[in-house]
């Protein structure tokens, strides 16, 4: 709730006030302190970048491009239905040996161990575009596309907030030791196709799949649509679902995250359901959560549902950018507009009280929507 100083401060949606620092895009979310890229364990990952241009020496096989495609998919399907929709969000259930299966095909993709990446995507989901949340756009593009991750901060793996699978030894060792997946994939891409095999079959592929798993974080809450009224950003996007398998599909998800279906509708492409609902004939995957058509009917913005996430949003930016141009003015304001300081004064007072009231509202319209989804949830269940 926004305090009686709103204006002074660049308040955030939870609550927190934060200075605006004067420099750079001042509507953005300022970063704590020790939200802070660190330069030199980074290198590593940049150079890896450059792998994939050794391909000049080596050259470039049919073998390859194919061998880097399919891996391309199949770990993105690790990544969307393993560490996403089944160790963050829980949304079907699977027995012990497939979920190891699982936790290790994803981490042929290089983006750490299942509990490092459930456990900090669901706090992404408690405190969604809030300052609290890891990589929100509204920190700035790079930060949450990739800034975040090279963080010192958030490199160890939180298992409070993973404990119903930090139960599992096997996990917790994969988690540990991460770089057994990729580096094994990176020898089995070798012997495959050779030289060509490495570089482009698994490292071009490798970052590619990097990027694109991304633009979830960087993207999914700027650029879309929005069908349902939630407490964040979050848009879906066609784009990012042809890309992701399904991804894209993000105010959908941020709105029923439970379901292991994120393309509500058919004409919404959701490759991994697809594969998910296909295993389930089979019994790999077993209980899969999708929203009800009631769930799906409730709480739409074009229906005339309060759309808490944007007006939260819209506030907190145009307050940052109000107490970035006083901080501007600065002296110079009080030197020339003395004589008018208690007007000013008192219009100020005004417009924070109407801002307060508005915000109450606001606030009373997202607690009876949560309580209707709720209702909606206990009654499918």
């Amino acid at each position: 709730m926004l305090q009686s100083s709103a204006l002074p401060t660049a308040a955030s949606p939870d609550g927190v006030a934060t200075a605006a620092s004067g420099e750079g895009d001042a509507t953005r979310m300022e970063r704590d302190p020790s939200e802070r890229v660190n330069k030199v364990t980074s290198i590593p990952f940049i150079l890896v970048h450059f792998l994939p241009l050794l391909a000049i020496f080596t050259g470039v096989t049919w073998k390859a491009v194919i061998l880097g495609v399919v891996l391309f998919y199949a770990r993105m399907f690790f990544i969307t239905a393993g560490y996403h929709r089944y160790f963050s969000h829980r949304s079907y259930r699977m027995s012990r040996v497939p979920q190891f299966l699982m936790a290790f095909g994803a981490t042929t993709a290089a983006q750490k161990g299942p509990l490092w990446w459930a456990g900090h995507h669901r706090d992404h989901h408690k405190y969604s575009d809030t300052q609290d949340d890891i990589h929100s756009p509204q920190k700035g593009f790079w930060w949450s596309h990739v800034g975040w991750i090279l963080c010192d901060r958030y490199a160890p793996t939180e298992m409070d907030r993973i404990k119903d699978f930090a139960k599992f030894p096997e996990l917790v060792f994969l988690n540990k030791f991460d770089w057994i997946g990729p580096w094994s994939l990176a020898v089995v891409c070798y012997f495959i196709a050779g030289w060509p095999g490495l570089l482009i079959g698994f490292f071009a592929s490798t970052i590619a799949l990097w990027h694109a798993t991304f633009t979830v974080n960087s993207l999914a809450h700027v650029f879309g649509r929005r069908r349902y009224a939630t407490e964040d950003t979050s848009r879906n996007s066609v784009f990012i679902a042809l890309l992701t398998m399904g991804e894209g599909w993000h105010n959908n998800h941020h709105y029923y995250q439970a379901s292991a279906r994120q393309g509500f509708f058919w004409w919404e492409l959701d490759p991994s359901y697809y594969i998910l609902k296909a295993l389930s004939v089979v019994r790999i995957t077993r209980d899969l959560k999708v929203p009800s058509e009631a769930v799906k009917a409730t709480n739409r913005i074009k229906d005339g549902s309060f759309d808490i996430g944007m007006f939260r949003a819209h506030w907190v930016k145009a307050s940052r950018a109000v107490h970035a141009a006083q901080s501007q003015l600065g002296q110079r304001v009080h030197d020339r507009r003395a004589g008018t300081s208690e007007a000013l004064t008192a219009k100020r007072e005004a417009l924070e009280e109407f801002v307060l009231h508005s915000m109450q509202s606001a606030e009373e319209l997202a607690q009876l929507t949560r309580r209707r989804e709720r209702e909606l949830t206990r009654a499918e269940t």
